[in-house]
Order: structure tokens, then C-alpha cells, then sequence
């Protein structure tokens, strides 16, 4: 045991700190596929000095505290489902597991909020919430391995998000374990004019400023109806054009997901012509208006020429849209594959697309080169960049998937687009962040340094001071 293990054994009890040596090993990592082939490689960084598991907002607290004391690097870690490296810790580190604080701590069915620890899981959340007739609204791919907080300092976008928001819409207030070890509580109004809101510094902070414990969040009524659609179209530009039409004029369908044609064969060629992208349509609420909304989406991508397939292709994709390969299977087959979210207004949507494809598919071994769109706003959406790079020599898989997260962020910024949508900057992303936040990025730097001088929170992640 170290120095900070015995200290913090002492302050909040041995049994906080996981001494197992397949859950020590757990932490080593999180979903980031990059660090999967280190992994296997043996390069990972050294294993955590400690991982502890507080089980309440005091506990963190002095976890915070004693790591100051002792200098030492912490990481807050919820469910592992990060796949940009935010979660991976380096040399020393001290990871602070919150899945032990996983309680629903309150549910105002008057006001619609609940207020929930930040261990609780997306799928556990959800599930009490549907006992009482309620639902967060908040569905990412990760929902089942995902916890609040991580869900809150990663700025997540759920599957659903065109009706009900991303989590920075939802989220109301927040409890917050600062770097110097101090609590601060952010009120939870439906909205407030007072001052800059310090809710939203920490809302995608990724741990680099505090350790989030605790949220109050909208929650909504279960919707009384739902429908779906289908549609395809000769091309991604047509596509964009009718989702642009949808949103623009204030239908908000909860799923607005659009397809590439490759990625439409991939998922549904049972129902769509080859050539041909797919765009699914969900929406859901009070019985008059899915209805009004379900009959002015038909009008709208009718109009772009779309060509209604039915419904068979969501429900296809509601069953599965969860369930994915892991990235054992293609690191098994000697591939790298990863999924890029990034984002543009409607102006350049489409010359981002077209420059990102462009980009990748010259590169050597790359047998994919992809996109879907599936968060939608009046000004813009987003784009799921997909690739699958397999290098003639294995040993060249991290070169070669470096090069192909190169290529889409230089693609990206470009296209005058933004470099991620909600996955977060992690480790991944923190090279080109400065070149899209320009004139801001010293003051995310001097925020950092204010807050923890020190640089003991997740240091190397977003805006790495040393």
C-alpha cells in the first residue's frame, strides 16, 4: 500500500479502497480502443497507486484532500465508457471510482426534476424513473454503462436528443468536490439571471476542474404516443436538405437519424436499395401533435423526393441500437475501428462530409470510411465519422489510427466544423483544441489554473498545464 492508500485507509476506512487485483487492473483503462491495443501490447501506462470507492459527497472530499496533500494525480472515474482516453490515468495516479454513490436521492413529480447521485447508472436512472410513469429523455448507446456524473462531465448527447436535449439542457444544478476539497452546490432554478452560469463550467469539464457528485436534471412524463418512419433518398445532400427543413420550422422529432448509403446497406439493406441513404424519423408526445409533427415530416422529406419505406427499418434499429461490437472482435482481426463525432452547421454540413470521406479513404488499409448524423438543431447536426483501418503490419495499428483521427480533425476544422459533439476531448482530442477554441482557449487555461493550480484533477486531459 502507498503513502496516499494508508492515509486515505485511515481517514474514510480500508474498506473504500479496492484491493482486488482484476478491479485494480479495470481502471486502468476506459473505453478508448487506443488504449485496448496498448494494452495488449503491454505498454499501458503503470496500474493506479490506488482506487478508491467513497460512498458519499464527504468521503470524496477527503479522498480530494489527502491526494493534494500528498501531490498526487487524481482521476474520477464512473463506468468506463469514455472512448477518448478522459478516464485513462497515467503514471501514479489515484482513481476515484463514484459507482457507490448510485442513489436517486429525490423525484419532484410537480416541478419534473430529480436529483440523483452521481454513481447511479444511465439505465438504472431511467429504470426508476419508468416505475413512477417518468423518463429522463436521455438515451446515449453507453446508457447501460454510463453513470450520471460521467454522463455530466463528458457533455452527452442521448439518442433521442431533437425533442428532449442534450444533458446540458437537462441538467439544473450540481454538486461539485472542487480541487482544494471544498463542496460547492450550483442552485437547480428552472432557469436564473444571475451571473455567468457555473453550472455550465464544470457541465464537460471531463474531472479537469472538480469531481461532479451529484445532479438535478429535468425529467418529462412518459410520451402518450409514438411514431415512426423511414425514408430514403438518392444522396446525403437531399437527406441533409429535408432534416434541415424539419427542424428549421420548429418540428422537433425526438429521432431525426440520417444514414450514408453505406451505412444504410450495413444496418438495413432488407429495406433500402442499394445507393440509396436512409433517414429514420421518431416522434413522440401528446397524440395531437406526433401526429401534426409525423404528417408535416412526410410533407417536407416528400418534397426533397424521399421515398417512404415504412416503419420496419426503426424498429430494426430500435431493438439494436445499443448492442455493438466490442472492440476485442476487431482488434481480434487485426483492425482499428472508432466512430468520430464532430459537428457543423447546415451551411458546411455537407462539404464536411464530403472532405472527411475524401480524407480518409486514400489512406492505406482503410476498408471503411462512413458517416450518420443523429443529433439535429436549427442550426446545424452532427456527423458519426466511421472508419476501419487494417495496416499491412500490425505493429503499425497506432500510426495508422492516429493518422486516420488526424485526417477527420484537419477535415473537420477545415469544413469549419466543430471537433467533437459529445464525446468529449479526452486525451484524443486535446491536440487540436486550441486551434477551434483560438481567443478563448487561454481563458479555459486560466480557469484550469485558477481552480486547481496544482494540476492534480485528470491532468493531461483537455488543457494540460505541464
Amino acid at each position: 500500500m502507498t503513502k496516499i492508500a494508508d492515509a486515505i485507509a485511515r481517514e474514510i476506512g480500508a474498506d473504500r479502497i479496492l484491493s482486488d487485483v482484476g478491479e485494480v487492473a479495470a481502471h486502468r483503462t476506459d473505453y478508448w480502443i487506443l488504449a485496448h491495443l496498448r494494452a495488449r501490447q503491454g505498454r499501458l501506462a503503470a496500474p493506479p497507486v490506488a482506487v478508491v470507492q467513497p460512498h458519499d459527497t464527504a468521503e470524496v472530499a477527503a479522498v480530494v484532500r489527502l491526494a493534494r496533500a500528498h501531490r498526487a494525480p487524481i482521476v474520477p472515474y464512473g463506468g468506463g465508457s469514455g472512448v477518448v482516453g478522459g478516464a485513462t490515468p497515467g503514471d501514479g495516479a489515484l482513481v476515484v471510482d463514484l459507482r457507490a454513490m448510485d442513489a436517486l436521492l429525490e423525484l419532484n413529480e410537480e416541478s419534473l426534476t430529480a436529483r440523483v447521485q452521481a454513481g447511479m447508472l444511465g439505465s438504472d436512472f431511467e429504470a426508476s424513473l419508468a416505475a413512477r410513469g417518468y423518463t429522463s429523455g436521455h438515451f446515449p448507446q453507453s446508457i447501460a454503462r454510463a453513470t450520471m456524473g460521467g454522463l455530466v462531465a463528458t457533455r452527452s448527447a442521448g439518442q433521442f436528443s431533437t425533442l428532449y436535449g442534450n444533458i446540458e439542457d437537462l441538467c439544473l444544478g450540481l454538486e461539485v468536490v472542487l480541487p482544494n476539497a471544498e463542496v460547492v452546490r450550483t442552485p437547480a432554478h428552472p432557469r436564473s439571471a444571475t451571473g455567468p452560469s457555473l453550472r455550465e463550467l464544470f457541465i464537460g469539464s471531463e474531472g479537469i476542474l472538480g469531481i461532479v457528485t451529484e445532479a438535478t436534471v429535468r425529467i418529462f412524463p412518459e410520451p402518450e404516443k409514438r411514431a415512426q418512419s423511414a425514408w430514403t433518398f438518392d444522396g446525403m445532400a437531399p437527406a441533409l436538405e429535408a432534416m434541415r427543413r424539419i427542424v428549421r420550422v420548429g418540428w422537433r422529432p425526438a429521432v431525426v437519424r440520417l444514414y450514408d448509403a453505406f451505412e444504410a446497406q450495413w444496418h438495413f439493406k432488407q429495406w433500402v436499395p442499394e445507393g440509396k441513404c436512409a433517414l429514420l424519423l421518431v416522434s413522440e408526445g401528446p397524440a395531437a401533435l406526433v401526429a401534426a409533427e409525423e404528417a408535416a415530416c412526410a410533407t417536407l422529406a416528400t418534397e426533397q423526393r424521399g421515398h417512404y419505406v415504412g416503419t420496419a427499418p426503426v424498429e430494426h434499429w430500435m431493438q439494436r441500437r445499443n448492442t455493438v461490437p466490442s472492440w476485442d472482435q476487431f482488434l481480434d482481426q487485426q483492425m482499428m475501428v472508432d466512430t468520430i463525432e464532430v459537428s457543423a452547421s447546415w451551411n458546411c454540413v455537407g462539404r464536411l462530409y464530403d472532405g472527411v470521406i475524401a480524407a480518409l479513404k486514400p489512406r492505406p488499409g482503410m476498408l471503411v470510411a462512413s458517416a450518420h448524423s443523429s443529433h439535429s438543431y436549427r442550426q446545424g447536426t452532427n456527423l458519426y465519422i466511421t472508419f476501419a483501418v487494417k495496416p499491412e503490419r500490425f505493429e503499425d495499428a497506432e500510426a495508422a489510427y492516429v493518422d486516420a483521427w488526424g485526417a477527420v480533425m484537419e477535415a473537420t476544422l477545415a469544413a469549419g466544423g466543430s471537433i467533437s459533439h459529445h464525446h468529449g476531448i479526452g486525451r484524443m482530442r486535446a491536440p487540436w483544441l486550441q486551434r477551434e477554441l483560438g481567443s478563448a482557449y487561454p481563458v479555459l487555461r486560466s480557469i484550469k489554473q485558477a481552480l486547481d493550480p496544482l494540476d492534480i484533477m485528470n491532468p493531461g486531459k483537455i488543457v494540460p498545464l505541464s
